[in-house]
């Protein structure tokens, strides 16, 4: 096969699965998490379920793409007001905010990740998962290093920099995408920005 008509078949394949993807979004946006099947997906695509297991293996592979798909999504909302300045506060607080409109704007990919932090196909996916998060979360770390190392953001391991980066935002983002009324996005925009850069000082 000429390095073109392999070419034109990846990005037909690519476009499949960014449709597939689409759909089932879609479906888990206005079934919810039960009504999150198989058989809806399917309806929805009009693909058969051979086509869906040729492309995700299993419904929980298809979940697991849908997941690492939103978590990039999310993890890039962050990276993309990241600046290159000597001060790392202001770019600590656009990344909490950024966090937060994902939420409201994109609440159907946000709903999908945080729905999901504890289902089954996670740990058996797992690879998959980190092969999208990982790349990510080493730019956040790299942008990160300098002040660590100048003293300007606290000495603290990789993970326990996002959970207190990104622990306050998830637990917001968790309870606004269950019920609306229990936590004011707004508020929280004009709150924790500032408390999670001071949680990061040394």
């Amino acid at each position: 096969m000429s390095p073109k008509r392999q070419g034109t078949k990846h990005q037909g394949t690519d476009e499949t699965v960014a449709r597939i993807l689409a759909e089932a979004l879609r479906v888990h946006a206005e079934r919810g998490h039960e009504g999150f099947t198989m058989r809806a997906v399917i309806a929805a695509t009009g693909m058969s379920s051979g086509s869906l297991y040729h492309h995700f293996g299993s419904f929980d592979g298809l979940a697991a793409a849908l997941y690492a798909r939103c978590m990039a999504e999310l993890l890039d909302a962050l990276l993309e007001v990241l600046d290159d300045g000597a001060d790392p506060r202001p770019g600590i607080e656009a990344a909490a905010r950024a966090y937060l409109r994902f939420t409201r704007e994109r609440g159907d990919a946000a709903r999908f990740v945080h729905a999901s932090a504890y289902a089954a196909f996670l740990p058996e996916h797992a690879a998959v998962i980190a092969a999208s998060k990982a790349p990510r979360m080493e730019r956040l770390i790299a942008w990160v290093a300098p002040h660590v190392a100048a003293g300007r953001v606290a000495r603290l391991s990789p993970a326990m920099m996002e959970m207190l980066l990104v622990g306050p935002l998830a637990e917001t983002a968790r309870r606004w995408l269950s019920d609306p009324a229990s936590a004011d996005l707004d508020e929280a925009a004009a709150v924790l920005p500032g408390r999670i850069w001071r949680s990061l000082q040394p």
